[in-house]
């Protein structure tokens, strides 16, 4: 099943489709549906739910196999009836070889005994005297002393003898071997493929998250669980050091100065930023002074201010980062060295390849070695041309005009440009950044033009200076956070947010073409903060 990820809904209020909106239910009527039906029954709804999305995977998964096997059963039967065959000749040639084998005896070893005789000049001087009274007897006899010779030497047996039985040894072992292939092939194919991803735990939280979005479980695909799965596992550092913590603390009633104090430390450790920090104790600060919330209630209204905070830069740009079909879209790549712009450009391409759209990639990294062979590398991995230049330290604005114009030349809808490393500091390169944005300009007016900065997540407040910088060069639309697998704490993003007003456009989770998707506030703040 091939899922369109740039066409996903992710609980968007400016959705058209009425039937999405149906399932996106306002907080107010959750929270009067939660008071009214017990938590078992919630619980139940919602195992009920991964349960009917768990069989529609199996029932997908199903199909390719059983087509599958369909075609390899008859491709099995006639190879055991080739080995049958084989084996059949391979005993016939065995019999009839032996007998051929023992009648030349006496007739090979008088032959053997004159040959042996003749090169042997002691011999030869010394048989004459004796071949003059017998010579019949003396050949009889010289026969029988090389016999016994030949049968001391090769004691086991003759070296023709010990040849057959080495074939004859040969041919019971391959049919000892095409025995054994035939029961043991065809049971240990089918279970291998009908392996699915667990029905654990993850499982059941990636479930719970798109039934709560409005999804269906026959549209859930296999792919979207897995990506959840990823989400949460590379996140599960920082939600396990804050959200026992913060339960603890907020489910006390108004924030004293030491509650305060815990919670500030415990959101800049997750690299949330001052102002993001400030915000977010204000906001949960007001809404304790009205009410005492539970503990868990108080989560879940910090969920909202999360979401909120990530959803706010949306207002100024457009909510959805969908390229436009039937039309040149062209996105740059920007960063600095060792953020993933290669590997990101890489995981776009792939994903614009599933989704329907033609895509083509322009190496515009001229500078840093082996970063064109990367590039081809991933395209090759989607089917992807890759436009670049052979040559070695070329303009990379030369390499934009060439992409641009084989785009419109091919009536290409996604032109991804890979451009090379740089840190902020350096005005000669940022400079030459805007030299690029420039060109993409003149050669392409109609296009749609859109800048994503490559942050890596593990850098925490570094990537703030960064983004600052690029902002102003680049013309940024969006940011890209890559390694939220590793050491990253997460927080990042809200600060982004918070201090630039640039939107989240997509997330990384792993190394792997598969580990990039779309941004979602709603998944990555349940990713966060679910217990």
């Amino acid at each position: 099943m091939v899922f369109n990820w740039f066409r996903r809904q992710f609980n968007d209020k400016d959705a058209s489709n009425p039937e999405e909106e149906q399932p996106a239910v306002i907080e107010a009527e959750v929270e009067l549906e939660a008071q009214a039906a017990s938590e078992e029954d919630v619980a139940a709804e919602y195992l009920k739910w991964a349960k009917a999305a768990y069989q529609n995977i199996q029932q997908q998964q199903a199909q390719p196999t059983q087509e599958s096997a369909e075609v390899a059963t008859p491709q099995t039967e006639p190879e055991t009836q080739q080995l049958r065959a084989e084996t059949s000749t391979t005993e016939l040639n065995s019999t009839t070889l032996v007998p051929e084998a023992d009648e030349p005896d006496s007739e090979m070893l008088v032959s053997e005994a004159i040959q042996v005789d003749e090169p042997d000049p002691e011999t030869a001087i010394v048989v004459p005297q004796a071949e003059e009274p017998d010579s019949e007897t003396l050949l009889e006899d010289k026969s029988k002393e090389i016999d016994s010779e030949t049968k001391a030497e090769t004691a086991p047996l003759p070296f023709w003898a010990q040849a057959e039985a080495d074939r004859l040894a040969r041919i019971e072992r391959l049919k000892a071997t095409a025995i054994e292939v035939e029961p043991e092939a065809l049971p240990q194919a089918q279970p291998t493929e009908n392996i699915l991803v667990a029905f654990d735990e993850g499982f059941l939280w990636s479930a719970e998250i798109l039934a709560s979005q409005g999804r269906r479980p026959e549209d859930v695909s296999l792919e979207e669980i897995t990506w959840l799965k990823k989400l949460r596992q590379g996140l599960d550092k920082t939600r396990r050091s804050i959200v026992n913590q913060l339960k603890a603390i907020v489910g006390q009633g108004p924030l004293n100065q030491a509650a305060v104090t815990e919670i500030e430390t415990l959101l800049l450790q997750a690299d949330v930023g001052v102002q993001a920090t400030d915000y977010i104790i204000n906001a949960l600060q007001e809404r304790l002074k009205q009410e005492a919330l539970p503990a868990d209630e108080a989560v879940s209204y910090l969920k909202q201010i999360l979401r909120d905070m990530l959803d706010r830069p949306l207002e100024n740009y457009s909510r959805t980062f969908v390229p436009e079909k039937d039309t040149l879209n062209i996105w740059l790549m920007t960063g600095v060295n060792g953020a993933g712009k290669t590997t990101t450009i890489g995981k776009i391409a792939h994903i614009a390849q599933k989704s329907g759209y033609k895509c083509l990639i322009g190496a515009a990294d001229t500078f840093r070695a082996a970063a064109v062979e990367q590039v081809k590398i991933w395209g090759a991995r989607s089917g992807i041309e890759v436009v670049a230049n052979p040559g070695q330290n070329t303009d990379p604005a030369a390499v934009v005009f060439d992409a641009i114009a084989a785009a419109q030349s091919r009536s290409t809808e996604l032109l991804l440009v890979d451009t090379a490393g740089r840190l902020q500091n350096k005005k000669n390169l940022m400079d030459e950044l805007s030299k690029i944005r420039r060109i993409v300009d003149k050669k392409a007016p109609n296009a749609k033009v859109e800048s994503l900065l490559v942050l890596d997540s593990t850098l925490g407040q570094n990537g703030l200076r960064q983004a600052e910088v690029f902002a102003e060069a680049a013309q940024l639309s969006g940011v890209v956070l890559t390694k939220l697998d590793g050491t990253a704490k997460g927080g990042i993003a809200l600060a982004v947010v918070q201090q630039l007003g640039l939107p989240i456009r997509f997330i990384g989770a792993g190394e792997g073409i598969e580990d990039l998707r779309p941004f979602s506030s709603y998944e990555f703040v349940e990713a966060l903060l679910s217990s």
